[in-house]
């Protein structure tokens, strides 16, 4: 698999390191959300730097089809709407854990047909033990109630 995502330029830069992958964007009704998750993380632990498990689902939207009758399901007079979110993560360019990660969402999801977003993507990753005094990281600050209690 051939990844055409936008290479940042390689010139001195202490701050940050880039890598090229994948985003994986995955939607899914809410109430099986988390099994999408737990299946992708079978194969990959969805690491983003210093930390596992790393994902993003966005607040419940409304997914709408219809069905056309080509498939297991009988064709529907009207468009039905479902309670969806998203899910999306980052996936390193390798073809064979990226082919065995979309067979385990096909798996896990309740869809004949999961909408599945594959696009190029780069991320950008810190280089540890840099800027950790600045005072806009949380723990450089009273905590907050997202920050887990073994960082407090």
């Amino acid at each position: 698999m051939k990844v055409h995502a936008l290479k940042l330029p390689k010139s001195e830069n202490s701050r940050f390191n880039s890598q090229l992958g994948l985003r994986i964007t995955v939607q899914v009704p809410e109430t099986h959300s988390q099994n999408v998750v737990d299946a992708v993380l079978t194969k990959d632990a969805l690491t983003y730097g210093d930390y596992d498990s790393v994902t993003f689902k966005t607040a419940l939207g409304t997914q709408q089809f219809k069905s056309i009758g080509t498939g297991r399901n009988s064709a529907t007079r009207q468009v039905v709407e479902v309670p969806c979110c998203e899910l999306s993560f980052f996936l390193p360019d390798d073809e064979v854990t990226v082919i065995q990660v979309l067979k385990l969402i096909y798996s896990a999801h309740p869809y004949e047909e999961p909408v599945i977003f594959i696009g190029p993507c780069t991320r950008t990753l810190h280089i540890r033990g840099i800027d950790e005094d600045n005072p806009n990281r949380f723990w450089n600050n009273e905590p907050q109630d997202w920050v887990p209690t073994e960082h407090r």
